[in-house]
């Protein structure tokens, strides 16, 4: 709307000069000197003219090559017509020399390449540049790529080629981690028991779970010893920053062959395996019992590490259970929604009823 209010005018003016073509010199004459006297007037009363615009501007540059503009040259001075003119100039260069090159890159794809950098930590802009070109089919230059990933600092920037998120380290040695970590429960005389809870994080077994009234580094370290066996495939145990996993803990431990990783101060999503074992066990079995004494919350631990182990289906897992027993798999029935024919289901109360484990067995 701006361009336009400003091209109309100079169109209107086009067509007064067109107009005034037509008509005879002495009455061109005869006006451009009644106009220069009412401008002359004009003048003398010392009035302020009116700002101009960029049509009259544009119109008084255009008529000023066809004369001798300097003596006519009244409500402006001529370093303003000729900066005018400079002005023009470059307006009429800037939109000749505009950018005509390749179309701008779509929004989508601009969120595709920061997803995919961020995804992945250790691709550069060739590496995400050759997927979009051979998975995708979108041609991207890798400096287009680079235009459009996440700016990072160099440090950050060193780091991200040559390191992986911590999620992704724990799922490629699941199988060779174990992981670890305390939680309290409550007596019915109010009295705090500390259970150390140790998993594998492939399997989702739990490995070894038991009971004190005092932790200490030294009560921890003998735990270890029972979960970890002399023959073993582990390569790292993952703790949080509690002083019970002292540095003669880590040693101790580093010297049957484990590494002790410590996940970072306030981050229990480092430890998130063991972290969902604690709810779970909070959710199904702690919050439904009130233990009577510390012998009394162990048996009960085994037994739940029992069910946990060996009855209770984990999705993460296929679903499956961690320590499948013979017999547990059954083909599926032809029809999926009948009993085997030949068979009958049997239930086994845990924990006194709380949890079922269901079975087949032959019809009597």
């Amino acid at each position: 709307m701006r361009l336009l209010s400003n091209i109309v005018p100079v169109v209107l003016n086009a067509l007064a000069f067109a107009r005034n073509l037509a008509r005879t010199q002495g009455a061109l004459a005869a006006e451009n000197l009644f106009l220069r006297k009412q401008l002359t007037f004009f003048v003398e009363r010392e009035q302020t003219p009116r700002r101009t615009d960029n049509a009259t501007r544009f119109t008084m540059v255009a008529l000023a090559k066809m004369f001798d503009w300097n003596n006519a040259l009244i409500v402006v001075k001529p370093d303003t017509l000729i900066r005018w003119h400079r002005k023009g100039f470059r307006l009429f260069w800037q939109w000749k020399s505009r950018r005509k090159g390749r179309p701008p890159v779509p929004e989508e794809l601009k969120k595709l390449i920061i997803e995919m950098a961020i995804a992945n930590v250790s691709w550069g802009e060739e590496r995400i540049a050759h997927e979009l070109l051979v998975k995708l089919g979108i041609r991207v230059s890798p400096r287009t790529v680079r235009k459009y990933m996440p700016s990072r600092d160099d440090s950050d920037r060193g780091a991200r080629h040559s390191s992986q998120r911590w999620s992704t380290f724990v799922r490629n040695h699941a199988k060779a981690i174990v992981a670890a970590d305390f939680l309290t429960v409550v007596t019915a005389r109010f009295q705090f028991l500390y259970v150390l809870v140790v998993m594998e994080v492939g399997t989702r077994k739990i490995t070894h779970v038991n009971v004190t009234r005092h932790p200490t580094a030294e009560w921890t370290l003998q735990q270890f010893r029972e979960a970890i066996p002399c023959e073993h495939d582990y390569r790292f145990v993952i703790v949080d920053r509690d002083a019970k996993f002292s540095e003669d803990l880590r040693k101790s431990v580093r010297a049957m062959g484990v590494r002790v990783l410590r996940t970072p101060p306030f981050a229990p999503q480092a430890n998130c395996y063991c972290e969902r074992l604690i709810g779970t066990t909070r959710r199904e079995c702690l919050n439904s019992l009130i233990p009577l004494s510390e012998k009394h919350l162990r048996r009960l631990l085994c037994e739940w590490r029992d069910y946990y182990n060996r009855a209770r289906p984990r999705s993460s897992l296929g679903p499956n259970v961690p320590e499948p027993e013979n017999g547990l798999h059954v083909e599926p029935a032809p029809h999926r929604h009948q009993i085997p024919s030949g068979k009958r289901i049997v239930s086994r109360p845990v924990l006194g009823g709380l949890h079922h484990d269901y079975r087949l067995a032959r019809a009597a």
